[in-house]
């Protein structure tokens, strides 16, 4: 289903992004699954990347619940590793939904197993995966992790974190996100005080529409 395609550098659908943000780290190649339309983003809609750490209060899980049904009818494109549980469950919700999802697994995804719900969504046309790992790096691990992470910072908007534990992988993403002069924003809350305090935007699923100009 949806054989893989590459792309390379000098490709037209090489998106620009990845050049500018990630300079000389930027992927020589990234192989695609899906609808190649959501990469180009045709429906020029935000393109929002998704992070929620591993570790969570049962209070921000609760709010990411909500943040996801708030992207989900908002009509954003969202893209993520969607591999923390948190992030996991956000996918489900989203794929519920009608607008476009991009996964990026730490991983290739040549010989990739996708789940049921996965499989409707590329029948639908609106899901994409995206990997810069070559076919045999078939395992996620931490460096491949830090990779995509940086992928899919590169290639979003605006970032959206619901939780990022102090001092952690996720925070110091934050920190070069913010050089790059991308939106930052997070859930309101006193759990993510740190990303405040780097500047990033509070905002509420229920205002998210409002608090940043998403038009329904």
């Amino acid at each position: 289903m949806f054989d893989p395609i590459c792309i390379g550098l000098d490709d037209t659908l090489y998106p620009p992004a990845l050049r500018c943000h990630l300079g000389d780290q930027a992927p020589a190649a990234i192989t695609a699954r899906g609808n190649l339309d959501i990469l180009s983003n045709k429906a020029h809609t935000p393109t929002v990347a998704l992070f929620c750490s591993v570790q969570c209060s049962s209070a921000i899980i609760l709010q990411t619940y909500a943040l996801a049904r708030a992207l989900r009818d908002a009509g954003v494109t969202v893209i993520s590793g969607f591999h923390s549980p948190m992030e996991k469950e956000c996918l489900i919700l989203l794929l519920r939904g009608t607008p476009p999802v991009i996964v990026c697994p730490a991983r290739s995804i040549e010989a990739m197993r996708l789940p049921a719900d996965w499989k409707v969504a590329l029948m639908q046309g609106r899901l994409l995966l995206l990997s810069p790992f070559e076919a045999k790096l078939r395992r996620a691990t931490t460096g491949r992790a830090r990779t995509r992470n940086e992928l899919v910072a590169a290639l979003a908007d605006a970032l959206l974190i619901a939780y990022a534990t102090p001092g952690g992988k996720t925070e110091r993403l934050c920190r070069d996100v913010l050089a790059w002069g991308k939106p930052l924003l997070t859930l309101e809350s006193s759990e993510n005080a740190g990303l405040l305090a780097l500047g990033a935007r509070p905002i509420r699923p229920e205002r998210l529409s409002e608090q940043w100009g998403i038009t329904e």
